[in-house]
């Protein structure tokens, strides 16, 4: 699979060769999926939690006689029928992250990559360095790159100037190589991969 190198400015810089075994799979949607819902899960803090019975504060005296009052045989306010009773099987404090291989991950980024490739929505662009670091230039420079809701990936480092101009564009995400994920690809629109990632990328998945 081939694809044009853009520059920042629009002009094209050469071809690339993308490995089809990352950016030419099948597009399975269960596969990503699953891979979102790991994510998502894992990011749940899990703190919502409840007072059950033996951790509301409340009288346990008996407060009605046990025999002939024609009602119930209660024993206690901490009940939850009773305002400022307990919860009963309410939720608690716990971990909401599941079990995915390393090798089911690997594959649902593949996977993403792979769509929006498939979708033509994946860019490659020579380098994301942008040595003015204002946030108007940058929009103007995406404006006319027809990016409005993008994810660009760089490789190792992000460029300090492109980062800071970016930082405050809507729908607008820069990520090193190594935090590519699934999520992110797939919130975004357009794809854009500097050749320094897709490198990484590539040594990254094989």
């Amino acid at each position: 699979m081939k694809l044009d190198i853009l520059k920042l400015d629009a002009s094209k810089s050469g071809k690339i060769d993308l490995a089809e075994d990352i950016f030419g799979l099948e597009v399975r949607r269960d596969i990503l999926h699953r891979m979102v819902n790991w994510q998502l899960a894992k990011r749940r803090a899990g703190t919502h939690k409840v007072k059950e019975k033996s951790e509301v504060s409340a009288t346990t005296k008996k407060f009605v006689r046990q025999k002939g009052s024609g009602g119930a045989r209660h024993g206690s306010r901490k009940a939850a029928q009773f305002r400022g009773g307990g919860t009963v099987h309410g939720p608690r404090v716990r971990d909401h992250a599941h079990d995915l291989t390393k090798k089911f991950r690997k594959l649902a980024l593949k996977t993403a990559l792979s769509a929006k490739a498939k979708d033509g929505k994946l860019i490659v662009l020579d380098n994301a360095e942008f040595s003015d670091a204002k946030t108007k230039n940058l929009v103007a420079v995406f404006n006319k790159l027809g990016w409005k809701s993008a994810l660009i990936i760089d490789g190792a480092q992000v460029n300090e100037g492109f980062a800071r101009a970016a930082r405050n564009i809507p729908q607008v995400d820069v990520l090193p190589q190594i935090g590519a994920n699934v999520y992110d690809i797939l919130r975004r629109d357009t794809l854009v991969l500097t050749k320094g990632a897709v490198e990484a990328l590539e040594a990254r998945l094989k």
